[in-house]
């Protein structure tokens, strides 16, 4: 069979080229089309350059092209994969650097919290555009797969306002999953079968069986705490799971931004959070390891077109999701996944309009969630909570409505435990404006922002924030971020 894939954000070297070889796994895709776009040049080279050598080395007719230009690469294709980051680092360093002199400490700030947010505000009108291009030039029906954060917002987007058939993939499932095999001591993560339920990085773990035994809440507590690392690492983790009775599959670092009693006082924050990696908690942590990391492809060139030379190993195709929903709808060999689309009653416990992540089932008919989920009641309370916030923020950036953006903001959980009205509204205020140039929508609000944080009574602070390995002062900051203008980084 032969179709078309455009990816878009193919300058993320290191996934695309994990999403291509899983794709080839696939016996049928032999002939397909993968079409490239990005916005740096350099990157589009050294990607194509290493998926080449990767179909040269296993002998395939599959076609590699690689342009600039998206709306060329869209033309015809069947699947539009993108993994963008509007703004690149220096706009994420607004995200968090902003709201840490306001004391909102964020370690990744990608979804909800005041960094998600603006962050979809940069996204959703690129996102938009992508639909446009899809609905115009793509192959009829095409379908758009979205792995880009912030999830829920990106995808409720492209849903409603794009009008094109839309999912959303993440591996945060995934990756829970690994976990509790380990602490089990399962031999491969097979041996589980488990229903995830939620929205976007707060998807619990409702159902977990073990070779077809339930695990109960006291048995899987007592496996967390006795592991000699995942115990450390995983404390705040654990403690939800103690009191909402389910395991979250979000990172110790992650779950702390979206629940408001975590993070909201530094002493607080030291006692749940683990410093031996940047994902248990660190202040601003996905920033730091973004920011030392951005060129490593660069570095690790060689390698990668070494390592391209061998042949494919399906036995070492990832668990991303793509590769396998592709094959399900062209081939209909089934598959069950977690998979984030509209709501419309599939959580019972959850607004209709809202974005879920859930289980499906895959095949030649398309993407098929298993309704009649109901989640504990914990869980859809901490969900709605985002979920309202992610609503507004859609219907904000769609709109560029600066007042209702704060508004978003305001009810954003750790946000509104920590700032008061006045400081949020001076906070966005401050973002926006550090962020006009990619934010069109609010190029009209703009001025009278600036106006006011002329005149703004509100104080800030210089604050490094409660859990840094790194404490650097504000004038190295500011010296960093300056040299972030000239990275354009894509994840």
């Amino acid at each position: 069979m032969s179709f078309k894939i455009a990816i878009i954000g193919a300058g993320s070297v290191g996934f695309t080229k994990k999403l291509f070889t899983d794709i080839l796994c696939v016996p049928e895709f032999r002939d397909i089309e993968f079409a490239l776009t990005d916005l740096s040049e350099h990157n589009l080279e050294m990607i194509k350059a290493i998926l080449d050598r990767v179909v040269e080395a296993n002998g395939l007719p599959t076609k590699v092209t690689a342009t600039t230009d998206r709306r060329k690469a869209l033309e015809g294709a069947r699947y539009i994969i993108s993994c963008v980051r509007v703004g690149g680092l220096e706009a994420y360093a607004d995200d968090i650097r902003i709201p840490l002199k306001y004391g909102i400490d964020q370690c990744v700030g990608d979804t909800i919290c005041a960094g998600g947010i603006l962050y979809g505000q940069r996204n959703i009108p690129v996102i938009l555009d992508f639909c446009k291009d899809i609905r115009e030039v793509a192959e009829p029906g095409a379908k758009f797969l979205n792995y880009a954060n912030p999830m829920a917002m990106n995808t409720w987007a492209a849903i409603e306002y794009g009008k094109v058939d839309t999912v959303g993939l993440c591996h945060g499932v995934q990756h829970g999953a690994e976990q509790i095999a380990e602490v089990l001591g399962a031999k491969s993560v097979s041996e589980l079968d488990y229903i995830c339920s939620g929205i976007n990085h707060q998807t619990w773990f409702i159902d977990l069986r073990l070779n077809g035994r339930r695990i109960g809440k006291d048995e899987l507590i007592a496996a967390f705490e006795a592991h000699p690392v995942f115990s450390q690492q995983e404390k705040l983790r654990i403690d939800v799971l103690k009191r909402f009775g389910v395991y979250s599959t979000e990172s110790n670092g992650h779950l702390s931004e979206y629940l408001p009693w975590y993070r909201k006082r530094p002493d607080e924050i030291t006692r749940w959070i683990d410093m031996s990696d940047w994902i248990h908690g660190e202040t601003g942590g996905y920033l730091r390891h973004s920011t030392e990391t951005r060129n490593w492809f660069e570095t690790e060139y060689p390698q990668f077109l070494e390592s391209a030379a061998q042949p494919i190993d399906p036995a070492k195709r990832s668990n991303e999701h793509a590769s396998h929903i592709l094959e399900a709808l062209e081939t209909n060999r089934v598959y069950r996944g977690h998979f984030n689309v509209k709501n419309n009653g599939v959580i019972t416990n959850l607004p209709s309009d809202a974005i879920i992540e859930s289980p499906g089932f895959v095949d030649r008919f398309g993407i098929n969630m298993v309704s009649g989920v109901t989640l504990p009641e914990a869980c859809a309370a901490t969900c709605i909570s985002s979920i309202n916030v992610q609503r507004m923020s859609v219907h904000a950036a769609i709109s560029g409505d600066i007042d209702l953006l704060k508004l978003a903001v305001l009810h954003d959980p750790l946000v509104g435990a920590v700032s008061t009205p006045e400081e949020v509204w001076q906070m966005v205020d401050e973002m926006v404006v550090a962020q006009a140039s990619w934010l069109p929508q609010y190029a009209h609000a703009v001025p009278a922002a600036k106006e006011r944080l002329s005149k703004s009574k509100v104080q800030t602070r210089d604050w490094a924030g409660a859990a840094r390995r790194n404490v650097r002062s504000i004038e190295e900051l500011r010296a960093e971020k300056a040299a972030l203008k000239k990275a354009v980084w894509f994840s």
